[in-house]
C-alpha cells in the first residue's frame, strides 16, 4: 500500500487530471480500491494545491542566471521573463496574461514581444530572453525587432531549448510539452543561421548544451 500510495503522487503530479481513471482502474484490479480511495482524499487536495501553486515550477532563467547575467550590463530588457527576470533593473515584458508565472514580479510592459513599439532603434543596451524564441511563427522577423532596439555594442543574450532534446526529455520524464513551441529543429544552430543572414551581430559565447535540454548564446551587435 505504501508503494501505491508513492506511485500515486508521482503519477497525479505529472498528470492530475487524465491519471485518475487509470489509478481507480489499478486499485481496482488490485483488490484496495476501498484504501486508495481513502488514501487519495489525502493525497489529491494537496498535490493539486501544490499544482495551482502560482509558483510550483523553477524558472527557466534560474537554471542560466549566474553564467548568462553577467552579459546583462546596463539598461536592458527581459523579454517574456514569466515572473523571474534576469535581473531586477531589466524591464519587464510579457504578455498582459502570461501564460507561465514562476516568479512574483509583475509585467511591467504588456504586449507582443516581436514589436517592441515602446522603444526606438538603437536605444537599449541589451536584451535577454529565456525559453520565448522558439514560440514565435517567424524566429527571423523576431531577431530582426530584437537587434532594431539594441544599440551598436549591445547584447542579445538568450537561454533556449534545443526542441529535439525537450521532446525527449519529456518523453522520458513525463515532463508535460509545451504546445507553444513552433518549430521541430529549433536549435542553436538554426538561431545561429538566421543571425548570420540578418548580418548584424558577433557571437561572442555559446554553448550548445546546458541544462538537459537547453542552449544559450550571445551576440554584439555591430554596425550594418
Amino acid at each position: 500500500m505504501t508503494k501505491y500510495i508513492a506511485r500515486t503522487r508521482q503519477i497525479v503530479w505529472k498528470n492530475y487530471l487524465r491519471a485518475l481513471p487509470a489509478l481507480k482502474t489499478v486499485s481496482r484490479a488490485l483488490g484496495i480500491e476501498t484504501a486508495a480511495r481513502s488514501a487519495m482524499r489525502t493525497i489529491l487536495p494537496k498535490i493539486q494545491a501544490k499544482r495551482t501553486s502560482k509558483w510550483a515550477w523553477a524558472s527557466e532563467t534560474s537554471k542560466c542566471r549566474a553564467r548568462l547575467d553577467p552579459f546583462c550590463v546596463g539598461y536592458g530588457l527581459d523579454l517574456g521573463f514569466g515572473g523571474d527576470p534576469i535581473n531586477p533593473r531589466a524591464v519587464r515584458v510579457d504578455l498582459p496574461q502570461p501564460y507561465t508565472a514562476v516568479g512574483q514580479y509583475p509585467v511591467q510592459l504588456g504586449g507582443d514581444a516581436d514589436h517592441l513599439y515602446w522603444f526606438a532603434d538603437n536605444v537599449i543596451d541589451y536584451i535577454y530572453s529565456s525559453h520565448l524564441l522558439e514560440d514565435f511563427d517567424d524566429t527571423k522577423a523576431a531577431l530582426k525587432e530584437w537587434l532594431r532596439v539594441l544599440k551598436v555594442g549591445g547584447r542579445l543574450v538568450i537561454f533556449c531549448p534545443d526542441e529535439q532534446r525537450f521532446r525527449v526529455h519529456c518523453q522520458k520524464t513525463g515532463q508535460p510539452y509545451n504546445p507553444h513551441h513552433k518549430h521541430a529543429h529549433f536549435s542553436l544552430e538554426f538561431v545561429k543561421g538566421l543571425l548570420r543572414e540578418l548580418g548584424q551581430t558577433k557571437f561572442i559565447h555559446e554553448n550548445p548544451d546546458v541544462d538537459i535540454y537547453s542552449w544559450e548564446l550571445v551576440c554584439e551587435k555591430i554596425e550594418a
